[in-house]
């Protein structure tokens, strides 16, 4: 390698570039969450491909005047893109986004004017080159040669062989990398910092040239729709949890066929089963999850915004800087909430730390504020009896009312625990599938935490402070292991069809209001999309003059239609699951034949308003049309104004006000009042930690699964 010669000089250029990509990767980056072989072998390779691409785009350049200048250019354009994406590490656990840079003129918050305190020893690596190029460039003498055009082309080859490689390399081990992908450490561990900034890049130019072709107009059908299919309040429950707090409690992968079943006679849910059959609990036996790829971010979507997910990817990874009417900003401007998620994941997640400023979320506590060394996490976070339990100082110095979410994860695929958190007085089931044994082993694991959780909610009288809203996200047990599940809950599968397959695919909704006597199982056939109108009209808010998908579950004019991502639908009377159609009341296929001229009427009104829906919806997101919209009273969300790092959080916090927790308990803790028997919680901290990404969980390992209705965290 001469690099007095131009390609010696570019070789030269992608060492150092390489160099300083590992020491990113494995030192600031954490590992990435490297967790197999593959995936160490395409984060050592990516940045050398990618970065020898670009580069040598320069050796078409003849003159020696031009050609250097751009290489050095582009090299420390390369450089600067790394060492901000550090920086932006460092203080917010994920890296920079297009829409970070070009929509707030700065690198984030605080970091764009980046003082010397986010700096550390090793950076000096990041600079080296720098240093060395002042010593012995004038040593090299500029090579007046261009590069041959067919060794140009050689190279090249190999530059572009190498990141299909490494792309073909993902695909193996993640799916679905650029049409799904929910983390963007996937992207920078498989294809690079620079392909990921030149890929979102390309995404934000096509939403770009999609919002750019919108009119105002095109809300105006939509806004229609919505109007046809208001399902008003009912005067009954409208305004009965006023000025309560809200906490909601995401049951990770937990599916209502675990509500009341028993295994080997023993309950394997019993106090979540209390709450569901409580005087002061409205439960829901017919409500299903309707997410698509986007899995737990499709759920939270429609919690939050009561609209869609997508075809494919997810709206938090690909429609972030969208404007949206979600819970968060309405109830803080209504009534004047304070709000957070509590989630002991990494904040990249899903791009979870952009996508929540966007909804309005005040706070957003992510494993950086845990505790997640050792065994007190498992590789998708910290354990749920430590997330309810560590939350607490945080929780209690938020102002009330608050709207608080927590995102369980030990509940979670594949469902393995520590033998010191097994519960000693469960037997689970002993079948032919670990993933079914498992599956029933965490769900009592995840009940415990939740009896936890309450017993601190009763202890403190802030259960009577608040609505409790229990729901599970989607699905844990997949199609090909339903039947296994049906038989250890004693079901015959001996005619298992499509239909059973969907009836597995309801999850818990569970909306307690300690204390109101309102209480009752509903039968009513909802979905996810109606989670956020029914809990407005609880809480006393007018929701007509909001674009909302779902209706309100209470309402009598609730139309009983559950549409799921891929079309597919149910109704109290009929199933549309593919090509065919079932009798809800018998789970038997219908004979289409056999139909009236008025039951095909239906059915096809049926299936047109499920495409009607979910295309509405679509377009709705995908031309960000409610920037053309803003109901009166209501401002549109701002997501620069948030600001996530852990000094601003704190500093919100410590300025806590007379209706804090803290400040009603005397300006004392009230976490000596939590109580766990969590066996790692007195666990000294160690710089060992099991979290990491992985990718095994959210991909559905066949077509069938890939459908909505039984379509893996967070």
């Amino acid at each position: 390698m001469n690099p007095s010669t131009r390609s010696g000089f570019l070789t030269l250029l992608v060492f150092f570039y390489w160099v300083k990509s590992l020491v990113a990767y494995f030192v600031d980056f954490r590992g990435l969450g490297i967790n197999n072989v593959l995936q160490f072998i395409t984060a050592v390779d990516n940045p050398i491909f990618f970065t020898a691409f670009i580069l040598l785009l320069a050796g078409f350049i003849k003159r020696a005047r031009y050609f250097y200048p751009t290489v050095i250019i582009v090299y420390i354009a390369l450089n600067v893109l790394l060492v901000v994406n550090v920086l932006y590490f460092r203080e917010m656990t994920s890296f920079i986004s297009f829409n970070t840079i070009a929509g707030y003129g700065k690198v984030s918050q605080g970091v764009g004017a980046a003082s010397l305190s986010y700096f550390k020893p090793h950076d000096i690596i990041y600079f080296a080159d720098v240093i060395l190029g002042l010593i012995f460039f004038r040593k090299i003498k500029l090579d007046l040669k261009p590069i041959k055009r067919d060794y140009l082309r050689y190279l090249l080859s190999i530059a572009v062989l190498g990141v299909t490689s490494n792309y073909a390399l993902a695909s193996i081990d993640r799916p679905q990398l650029l049409t799904r992908g929910f983390d963007v450490n996937y992207y920078i561990k498989y294809l690079g910092i620079n392909f990921y900034t030149v890929q979102d890049t390309i995404d934000s130019f096509n939403r770009d040239r999609l919002k750019s072709q919108a009119k105002p107009s095109d809300i105006d059908n939509i806004r229609a729709y919505i109007k046809k299919h208001f399902a008003p309040e009912d005067a009954k429950y409208f305004g009965v949890a006023k000025g309560k707090n809200v906490i909601y409690i995401h049951l990770e992968s937990f599916q209502q066929f675990s509500i009341d079943a028993k295994i080997n006679d023993q309950e394997v849910t019993p106090f979540i089963n209390s709450i569901y059959h409580s005087k002061d609990a409205i439960s829901f036996d017919n409500f299903y999850h309707e997410v698509g790829q986007g899995k737990t971010t499709d759920a939270e979507t429609m919690l939050e915004t009561s609209t869609f997910g997508l075809p494919t990817g997810s709206v938090f990874n690909r429609y972030y800087a969208n404007q949206f009417q979600a819970m968060p900003a309405i109830l803080d401007q209504d009534y004047g909430y304070s709000s957070a998620v509590f989630h002991g994941n990494n904040a990249s997640f899903w791009n979870r730390s952009v996508m929540y400023k966007s909804l309005g979320y005040q706070n957003f506590f992510d494993a950086s504020y845990f505790d997640v060394s050792g065994r007190k996490a498992t590789t998708w976070g910290l354990k749920d009896k430590l997330l309810f339990k560590d939350s607490i100082p945080f929780l209690e110095k938020m102002s009330q009312p608050f709207y608080v979410k927590f995102l369980t994860v030990t509940n979670h695929t594949p469902f393995t625990l520590d033998s010191e958190d097994a519960d000693p007085t469960f037997t689970g089931p002993n079948t032919n599938s670990p993933i079914v044994n498992g599956y029933f082993q965490t769900n009592r694991y995840l009940d415990n935490s939740v009896r936890e959780f309450y017993d601190y909610l009763q202890k403190t009288g802030l259960d009577k402070k608040s609505i409790i809203v229990l729901y599970g996200d989607h699905y844990g047990i997949s199609e090909s292991e339903d039947k296994v599940a049906a038989q250890a809950l004693g079901i015959n599968t001996d005619n298992w069809n499509d239909f059973n397959d969907l009836q597995m695919q309801k999850v818990p909704f569970i909306i307690d209001m300690p204390g109101s006597n309102l209480g009752g199982i509903k039968d009513t056939f909802g979905g996810e999309i109606d989670a956020m109108p029914t809990l407005e009209h609880l809480l006393g808010i007018k929701t007509q003059k909001y674009v909302q998908f779902g209706q309100d579950l209470l309402s009598s004019k609730h139309e009983q239609q559950v549409i799921f991502r891929n079309k597919d639908w149910i109704t109290p009377e009929y199933a549309s699951i593919g090509e065919n159609i079932y009798d809800t009341k018998t789970g038997t296929e219908i004979d289409l034949a056999d139909l009236t001229s008025d039951q095909r009427k239906q059915i096809d009104k049926l299936s047109a308003n499920a495409d009607k829906k979910l295309g509405y919806s679509d377009e709705l997101i995908y031309r960000d049309l409610l920037r053309f919209y803003t109901p009166s009273g209501f401002t549109p969300i701002k997501p620069q104004t948030f600001d996530y790092s852990y000094t601003a959080t704190m500093n919100r916090l410590n300025d806590y006000g007379s209706t804090s927790i803290f400040a009603q308990n005397g300006n004392r803790s009230t976490s000596a009042d939590y109580v766990t028997d969590a066996p790692e919680q007195n666990d000294p901290r160690t710089d060992s930690a099991r979290i990491t990404i992985q990718e095994n969980d959210e991909v559905s390992s066949s077509s069938a699964e890939s459908q909505s209705q039984s379509s893996s965290s967070q």
